[in-house]
């Protein structure tokens, strides 16, 4: 028989390992959902695949997010975190800049379009989407800040408003799915027409 002591200094690692079963399980339901997201519209995603595809009971997907809606919320969590570390930059670098906006577009640029294609059609999507905006606005109006903050206050706010333009993943979907162009021809363009708008400014 295992001894007292034995057994309390087991129990903290059974914990640990548990912990890290359950966080291993949460990562595999939402990449499962957004994998499937990516492919599929919002109305058939059912639990029963995310379950399958994580390796998961459809009750532990009940457990962990209480639903569908529950799933898709996370799910915007663990992406937005990814997101922000494709994206960590050094202010006032814009080649840079353009690299790390490139590389997520590149990573996640598919599965956000199905998102936007859907937002009238599934009210539930709309302020994750929303705040996926003012994320890319925010993240934009940091990394030139110091352009930014060179300009008269009233011109500012249209300065941003014409690098979310110059940025918008939809400039992405033209450029790479619809031309067909490669990866540094887009980040050409897009340095263009940062630069364009900066100069005018």
């Amino acid at each position: 028989m295992k001894s007292k002591s034995a057994a309390k200094s087991a129990r903290p690692y059974e914990q640990k390992a548990r912990a890290i079963a359950a966080e291993a399980s949460t990562r595999k339901i939402l990449e499962s959902f957004l994998k499937r997201a990516e492919n599929q519209w919002f109305e058939d995603i059912t639990l029963d695949s995310i379950a399958q595809d994580a390796g998961v009971t459809v009750q532990t997907v009940l457990r962990k997010f209480g639903g569908k809606a529950g799933v898709l919320e996370a799910a915007h969590q663990h992406l937005g975190e990814n997101v922000q570390l494709r994206r960590v930059v050094d202010p006032g670098n814009i080649d840079r800049a353009i690299d790390a906006l490139t590389r997520d577009y590149e990573e996640a640029g598919r599965l956000v379009l199905r998102l936007l294609s859907q937002e009238d059609r599934h009210p539930m999507l709309h302020p994750i989407i929303e705040r996926g905006r003012q994320g890319h606005r925010k993240w934009l109006s940091e990394v030139f800040a110091a352009h930014l903050q060179s300009l008269p206050a009233a011109q500012r706010s249209g300065t941003l408003d014409a690098l979310v333009v110059a940025t918008d993943i939809h400039v992405w979907k033209v450029v790479r799915l619809e031309m067909g162009r490669s990866v540094p021809a887009f980040k050409s363009l897009v340095k263009r027409l940062i630069h364009g708008v900066l100069n005018e400014a």
